[in-house]
């Protein structure tokens, strides 16, 4: 009983300290709002201006992150809904609404009038109700500088048969928050965590509310035992006995002035249902130890349900505080939770079964007969890096890398030469496709096949905000398939673009007083190596197309010179000022 007291008596300390905060936070963004509030009301008289429904055929949407991504209830289509967009100096946030066609692998803009104001990093959920309903909750708009923020805690449902938004005004629901997670679970919403930030303040929750789909009406649950700490951007799935699960998420507090730690959350909890069926639902807390391999720490990852009773977790970030800098380390993995058996394990692509492996078992066949000799197949691969190379609309070189397991066991060896010739005779690049490493990417499942769109990585100082989309079957785990390409032409960064040109006036510069030492050590480098030369300009070809294309080769040219102790982005920099110069040189010599 002692025990049990100290346990009740902190939990209510904890409620006061928190009541206590969020006053305060209150009170600080009260004239943040305030001054947001006209810029969304101007916002909205535009919207009052649509009178009717237009469907219409268009493009893919723009580059976005934290928009909303749900399957259709009834049709083989995904529903995307708001969403922002950062450009390095100025935040663009939305409230329109695509639809994007599974069979035609096509996009189509529905423009409906009255809908909801823009907001990013919001929740939706679907329902099957009358013809399907998707319902949206919270989320939050910033002003264009991205240093001001209004956090909504309105409730919206779309009425996917009659095309047509309604706003649900029904009292006691949660306050305004971004970041916070809602299920559909036995005809209620449930919500649970998220945060509230002003300019100066923020707070985490960790409270959990409940609407109910068929009295329109709120409540506060008050789950027994102890819950998770305050938290946002957590897995929230539902299971078939109107359970919930909680999973990781991020939070962060303020541990002096102007000093804020971070917090990776790698713990996992059960909300269970104690009352199901009765008109009042007893809810409590227990937490969940899972067997298996579980996720890396990572934030930013994209949750959904998964075929045969299991959840999914797609990709994330891991960030690492270094004394100057964050360096991010982003992931394009998945992990599998088995809610049955309440065990992680990460998915395994299988390959395709193709006609590949008869193919090679006839070579083998005709060999043998031949020559009587076996094909001997080549030792295990290691790990194989791919880079691949996206300039953007501005010429700056984007690399992504990534790196994909070799094979462990004589089953699944590819690397065959027959293979290569197979692949070569196919058109094929012999590379599995995937969706690059990010984090903040919005996924969805429909027939079982699972949806990637978008999301984000970093590249030195910028941001790439992507628009691609991906695919794969979650029932044979094959292979990935590419719907949508990244446009380099969507990709902007103002502060980049600007600062390129200062940072190669100070690589330039650097390199001033080292250049005679440069010059001789490339000439003894060629004097070793005999007929080396560096690569060729092509006709036509624009400065950033060459950068990209000769990047690794400058890359290593830079690091020889500079020693493996140089930074790698000043090795990169350095790497690009070379390539400038040489193609400036070989135009002038052409």
């Amino acid at each position: 009983m002692g025990k049990k007291g100290k346990r009740d008596k902190k939990g209510k300390g904890a409620e006061k300290t928190l009541a206590k905060l969020e006053k305060k936070v209150s009170r600080r963004a009260k004239k943040e709002e305030e001054d947001l509030e006209a810029l969304i009301a101007e916002f909205q008289s535009l919207d009052a201006k649509k009178t009717q429904v237009i469907e219409s055929s268009c493009p893919p949407p723009s580059p976005r992150l934290n928009c909303s991504l749900c399957a259709h209830p009834e049709r083989d289509e995904l529903i995307l809904f708001g969403g922002e967009y950062f450009n390095g100096q100025k935040t663009y946030l939305y409230n329109d609404l695509y639809i994007y066609h599974i069979r035609k692998n096509s996009w189509a803009k529905l423009d409906i009038p009255n809908p909801p104001p823009r907001r990013c990093a919001h929740q939706a959920a679907v329902v099957p109700t009358a013809g399907g309903q998707l319902w949206i909750f919270g989320g939050e708009f910033a002003s264009p500088n991205g240093e001001q923020f209004y956090h909504y805690k309105d409730l919206w449902v779309l009425h996917l048969a009659t095309k047509t938004w309604e706003q649900i005004k029904a009292p006691g629901g949660p306050s305004g928050r971004s970041g916070h997670r809602m299920v559909v679970c036995k005809r209620q919403l449930i919500i649970f965590g998220g945060f509230h930030e002003s300019a100066r303040d923020f707070i985490y929750y960790n409270d959990v509310y409940a609407f109910n789909l068929d009295s329109f009406t709120w409540s506060k649950l008050a789950p027994a035992g102890m819950g998770p700490a305050p938290r946002s951007g957590c897995q929230m799935t539902p299971t078939p006995e109107g359970h919930i699960i909680i999973y990781g998420g991020y939070s962060k507090q303020r541990i002096k002035k102007d000093v804020d730690k971070g917090t990776l959350h790698t713990d996992m909890f059960l909300l269970k249902a104690e009352g199901a069926g009765k008109e009042e639902d007893r809810w409590s807390w227990s937490r969940l130890s899972p067997s298996g391999v579980k996720p890396t720490p990572r934030s930013g990852f994209a949750v959904a349900a998964a075929p045969n009773n299991r959840c999914l977790l797609f990709g994330g970030v891991h960030d690492e505080e270094e004394e100057e800098s964050i360096e991010g380390d982003f992931f394009n993995d998945i992990y599998f939770y088995d809610i049955g058996k309440n065990r992680w394990f990460p998915a395994q692509l299988k390959g395709p079964k193709s006609e590949r492996r008869k193919r090679r078992r006839g070579r083998q066949a005709e060999a043998e007969a031949a020559g009587g000799e076996e094909l001997q197949l080549p030792p295990p691969q290691g790990p194989l890096e791919i880079v691949k190379e996206v300039v953007a609309e501005d010429g700056t070189v984007m690399t992504i890398k990534q790196v994909i397991p070799g094979a462990a066991e004589d089953k699944d060896r590819s690397g065959s030469e027959e293979e290569e010739e197979e692949e070569e005779e196919d058109g094929a690049l012999g590379q599995p496709v995937e969706p690059c490493p990010r984090s903040s990417a919005m996924v969805a499942v429909k027939h079982g096949v699972l949806y990637v769109y978008g999301g984000m990585f970093e590249v030195g100082d910028r941001q790439v905000t992507l628009s691609d989309l991906h695919s794969i079957d979650l029932h044979r785990m094959d292979q990935w398939k590419v719907l949508l390409e990244m446009d380099p032409k969507t990709q902007e960064w103002l502060e980049e673009s600007e600062s390129d040109e200062e940072e190669d006036d100070d690589v330039e510069g650097a390199e001033g007083g080292e250049e005679e030492e440069e010059e001789s050590s490339e000439e003894e480098s060629e004097d070793e190596e005999g007929e080396q030369q560096h690569p060729a300009v092509q006709p036509g070809e624009a400065q950033a197309q060459y950068t990209a294309r000769t990047e690794k080769y400058w890359l290593g040219l830079a690091r020889s010179h500079m020693g493996p102790e140089a930074k790698d982005k000043k090795v990169l920099k350095v790497a690009h000022a070379m390539a400038k110069t040489f193609y400036e040189d070989a135009i002038q010599m052409s």
